[in-house]
């Protein structure tokens, strides 16, 4: 009993030494809280100054909710020193609340003042960044007409649509040098009259400006380069490709490496003459294509002459066989429903799911097709001859469940004699031994067919 007590004024000691700290993390959380709504008033107040009122539109926004919710806090805070006793549940609920509330402050605001910290800084060192933007005008103004005699050269070289991508780019970038200096000059005027927002969106649109205009510069250098490596690769598949040619006319033909061999040699006939402009990267691209068509046919064709395809006959066969033993498993099945377990109706409803699903595989009923192209052969015989199989194993597992099911007494127990045809007896066993022995000869002139 002692032992109990004990332990108890241990927890209780816990518990008040927890609340006490929770008591201590309330109010200084709210001293922070407060400090915090106190700096960002003043952040908030340089940041309109710098940007103007629009952009400060969330830190407003997310001072006045901190605000609000705040007042809360300092209301619990106030609750829990007044004149009425309070239970230590309820100190406890309250400090908690507060905690709650000033860490969600501190988040918020934390969130909205760093996503102005760059805007700032970059308002901040507007004079720096306009004459650097300037600067970056003279140096692109200079490389213009650099660009401009480039284009000439590839003219020289290449057609106009290999060209269409990069030929106006050099009286873009003039475009948009002279729009990045205008809009830097705005920023510095509107930056003097105090008009802050409009002074950082000029200073946005100057650089992005130079930004663009160096981007467009630096393609007609580059579409040089990739021009000519295209040039090179193209000659190398060329070769490659004639020796590709070659080599397939050797391999075992199909209508589809014919016309593989067809459209590589179109593609290869379609190359212009020495001399004339070409797009080396048109060029590329539909003789790449044709080379891996001719590649792809002809692993399909070396693929299926390594692996013989059944003849439709057989597959034929293979197919109205399993018809067959389907048919006459459901049959027995369905005729016995009382006696049959749930194995052998597990078998058969995978033989009909197969069966549908070869059905859907060949696109058409497959008891009625009179042709199945050579790629679907194969599997449409290894399908017929899984719903065979499923359908012989649910035909002998019902065997087993009428078998097991039939009373042990011999036939008088089912209310006399049965006649059979003729006037002759026969019993169950007599009926599925006939139906299982039509379908092991089926299978063994199956195994002659194939």
């Amino acid at each position: 009993m002692a032992g109990f007590w004990g332990r108890r004024k241990r927890d209780n000691a816990e518990l008040e030494a927890q609340d006490a700290d929770l008591a201590r993390r309330a109010r200084s959380s709210l001293v922070a809280a407060d400090e915090r709504i106190r700096v960002t008033t003043d952040e908030l107040s340089f940041a309109e100054i710098e940007l103007g009122v629009e952009p400060t539109k969330d830190l407003r926004d997310a001072l006045e909710a901190v605000r609000t919710h705040m007042s809360e806090a300092f209301h619990l805070h106030q609750l829990n020193h007044d004149e009425i006793p309070d239970t230590p549940e309820e100190l406890r609920t309250r400090n908690a609340r507060i905690v709650q509330l000033c860490e969600w402050a501190e988040e918020l605001l934390d969130d909205r003042t760093e996503a102005l910290a760059a805007p700032i800084q970059r308002a901040r060192r507007a004079p720096e960044i306009i004459a650097g933007v300037r600067a970056d005008a003279e140096r692109l103004r200079s490389r213009l007409p650099q660009a401009r005699e480039t284009i000439h050269r590839l003219a020289a070289r290449y057609s106009a649509e290999a060209l269409a991508q990069v030929e106006a780019n050099p009286a873009e970038a003039e475009q948009l040098i002279g729009f990045a200096e205008h809009s830097a000059g705005i920023s510095e005027r509107r930056r003097e009259a105090g008009q802050r927002e409009q002074a950082n969106l000029a200073l946005e649109a100057c650089t992005e400006a130079a930004r663009r205009a160096a981007t467009l510069i630096d393609a007609v250098e580059t579409f040089e380069v990739e021009a000519l490596r295209a040039e090179s690769t193209l000659s190398a598949i060329v070769e490659d490709s004639r020796e590709d040619i070659v080599v397939a006319l050797k391999e075992p033909h199909n209508p589809e490496v014919s016309a593989a061999i067809a459209r590589l040699q179109d593609a290869l006939a379609s190359l212009p003459a020495a001399g004339v402009n070409t797009d080396p990267f048109t060029l590329l691209s539909r003789l790449r294509e044709a080379n891996s068509g001719l590649d792809e046919a002809i692993a399909k064709a070396r693929e299926r002459a390594a692996r013989p395809i059944p003849p439709f006959e057989h597959v034929r066969h293979s197919i109205d066989d399993a018809d067959r033993q389907l048919a006459v498993a459901r049959d027995v099945i369905a005729g016995h429903r009382g006696w049959i377990g749930a194995d052998a109706r597990t078998r058969l409803a995978e033989a009909e799911r197969i069966r549908i699903d070869l059905d859907r595989y060949l696109g058409m009923s497959a008891s009625a097709a009179t042709m199945i192209d050579d790629d679907h052969r194969e599997q449409a015989m290894a399908m017929s001859r899984r719903v065979a199989f499923l359908a012989g194993e649910a035909l002998q597992l019902a065997q087993r469940d009428i078998d097991s099911s039939r009373p042990q007494g011999g036939p008088d127990q089912w209310g006399g004699p049965q006649q059979g045809w003729g006037g002759g007896r026969r019993g169950g066993s007599d009926l599925m031994g006939g139906i299982l022995g039509g379908l092991v000869i089926g299978s063994i002139l199956d195994g002659f067919i194939d």
